[in-house]
């Protein structure tokens, strides 16, 4: 920004040009702590994976892995978590190391004996070899609306639930993305309160991308819903023709604040990555299920 300042002093005029720039906050270096690394004697889980082909999003096809907790007893109900953009969450050498995290929580007794589902967005295949397959994370991620939500809950959860002892308590069940997934999960427990109540959400895009940016007036309109909500978001994150990333996250705070939620807001000084949600992924998972050892399955 330009600015112009001047100066009289009798028939003398000084003109001082002075040229000042926004100063961005320099991100931090944020690390991986001891709970995201690999630590001997805690048991590890098991990680398998297979190919989802989607009934609400018909022609879609998507990788999924699931995460079962070596303390994990099918005569037990285990609690669940689900991760959109999954890949991002459980690649071992990523951001965030999610089935690591899992592991050493879960060992220590900060969190539920919990199975993970890591699940990416949809792709339509290509029509012919040699071509690139639609992609449709946008579509499922950003739309309001209870579509996506009616994914996990009436065609992903029973499924899993043919496998696995999975607990009913929406108390019990957590969801969480990063981005437009960060939304997306958002979405889910609002539109099915009845099935989640945990939300852990990274640099959620409460943008105009496809009507996100509404959510903070609709919350101060609505009653509140017994949803706990975990914010991560960063001061250098995206400013674009959709919306600015971190005044949508400071008015989802701000409204979630005036309907006394449940919820924590963490701003940091990351741009629009994983750095930093990685970095406080413990810390965030031990804050949204501080209260597990009184729940029932």
């Amino acid at each position: 920004m330009n600015r112009s300042l001047i100066l009289s002093a009798g028939i003398v005029t000084t003109f001082i040009l002075l040229t000042t720039a926004p100063l961005e906050p320099l991100a931090a270096d944020y690390q991986l702590g001891p709970l995201s690394q690999e630590i001997k004697g805690v048991p590890k889980g098991k990680l398998t994976n297979g190919i989802w082909k989607s009934t609400v999003y018909p022609g879609t096809e998507r990788d999924y892995w699931i995460y079962v907790p070596a303390q994990y007893e099918a005569s037990k109900p285990a609690c669940l978590m689900i991760f959109n953009d999954g890949r991002s969450y459980m690649n071992p050498k990523g951001s965030f190391r999610t089935p690591t995290v899992f592991d050493n929580l879960i060992d220590r007794g900060d969190m539920p004996v919990t199975i993970g589902l890591f699940v990416n967005p949809g792709v339509i295949p290509p029509a012919q070899d040699g071509q690139s397959g639609r992609r449709t994370r946008s579509f499922e991620y950003d739309a309001m609306g209870d579509r996506y939500a009616r994914f996990i809950v009436e065609e992903v959860i029973p499924k899993l639930s043919e496998d696995y002892n999975i607990s009913t308590n929406p108390d019990c069940r957590a969801v969480g993305g990063i981005s437009s997934g960060g939304i997306a999960a958002f979405t889910v427990a609002w539109e099915r309160p009845e099935s989640f109540h945990k939300v852990l959400c990274h640099i959620g895009s409460f943008t105009n991308i496809r009507g996100g940016h509404s959510y903070p007036f609709i919350l101060r309109k609505t009653d509140a819903k017994p949803l706990r909500i975990f914010l991560q978001e960063g001061l250098n994150d995206l400013d674009n023709l959709h919306g600015h990333w971190p005044l949508g996250n400071k008015e989802m705070a701000a409204s979630l604040e005036f309907k006394d939620y449940d919820y924590k807001f963490v701003m940091g000084t990351e741009s629009h990555s994983g750095r930093h949600g990685g970095a406080i992924l413990p810390e965030s998972l031990q804050w949204l299920w501080r209260d597990h050892k009184s729940l029932q399955p």
